[in-house]
């Protein structure tokens, strides 16, 4: 009985050791306490929350979804794989940067960013807002991370529609999984994508977008050449577009959505190029 015990126990800890993920989720005046869940009518605890919403990370990147009217995905870049999040909270130090520590170099604006999720009305993205409710969650498995942002009561051709979208990264695995589900059982239209600006280099094939560039500087100690890629299934889609700022992938008419994301930056020593990247994804 006991060395069933201890034999349990060990690879207990061996398979939590090799759960390379984690989630954040606090307030910005609690910054000790972690949270599982909160809620919002206005839909906005931009201000409220730290690093802006609720965050999970792997070994390579972290990513939050913003608390707002955005609800766009964000990302932040590591040069060496580890968790960081519980210790920078997404904004080390220039010191902890020039240490090795990874920082926010991606930039959304008012893009999707990689992967979020708007409804698209035909002809027109729609934002998942305003809302008469938003809900954010984390959780862990042995093996994953994720977070989840539910936005009930959008507005979508004349009904009202409560959408989820779930983030969720895995221990060993470079891509995350997005999920968009209709919780009403109403079919919409989805628009996911990958935002880019000025002077991008893009690869494209047919299940997946790449894109590599700097991102404008904002909080980071320096600026870094980023490469992010979404992966899709062609067969889930009826338009590609590109409004200047994002690449765009419009649904058919669904419940429910899923896509891959990927993100490197130009300090990681295994993939810091686009070719590299495009190799990997392929």
């Amino acid at each position: 009985m006991k060395l069933s015990f201890m034999t349990a126990l060990l690879f207990g800890c061996v398979c939590f050791a090799q759960n390379n993920t984690d989630t954040s989720l606090y307030m910005k005046s609690d910054k000790i306490t972690y949270l599982t869940d909160i809620g919002s009518e206005s839909g906005d605890l931009y201000k409220t929350i730290g690093h802006h919403g609720p965050a999970v990370e792997n070994e390579w990147m972290a990513l939050r979804i913003y608390f707002s009217d955005k609800v766009a995905i964000d990302v932040y870049n590591k040069a060496n794989p580890g968790l960081e999040l519980k210790k920078a909270s997404w904004y080390p130090t220039p010191e902890q940067q020039k240490e090795g520590w990874g920082a926010d170099y991606y930039k959304v604006a008012s893009t999707v960013g990689l992967g979020g999720v708007k409804l698209w009305d035909g002809e027109n993205l729609v934002p998942l807002n305003p809302v008469t409710n938003r809900l954010a969650r984390v959780g862990k498995t042995d093996t994953t991370s994720w977070m989840e942002m539910i936005s009930r009561g959008v507005a979508y051709k004349g009904k009202k529609v409560d959408i989820l979208i779930r983030v969720t990264v895995f221990s060993g695995k470079r891509e995350a999984k997005v999920e968009a589900l209709s919780l009403n059982g109403e079919k919409v239209q989805f628009a996911t994508g990958v935002n880019y600006f000025k002077g991008f280099e893009t690869k494209k094939g047919n299940n997946y977008i790449a894109v590599w560039g700097e991102h404008p500087e904002d909080v980071a100690a320096e600026i870094v050449g980023i490469g992010a890629a979404i992966k899709y299934n062609p067969k889930d889609y009826v338009k590609n577009t590109d409004d200047g700022t994002q690449y765009l992938l419009i649904s058919k008419p669904t419940k429910h959505l899923e896509t891959q994301i990927i993100s490197v930056c130009g300090r990681e020593k295994e993939i810091n190029t686009l070719d590299k990247l495009e190799a990997y994804i392929k």
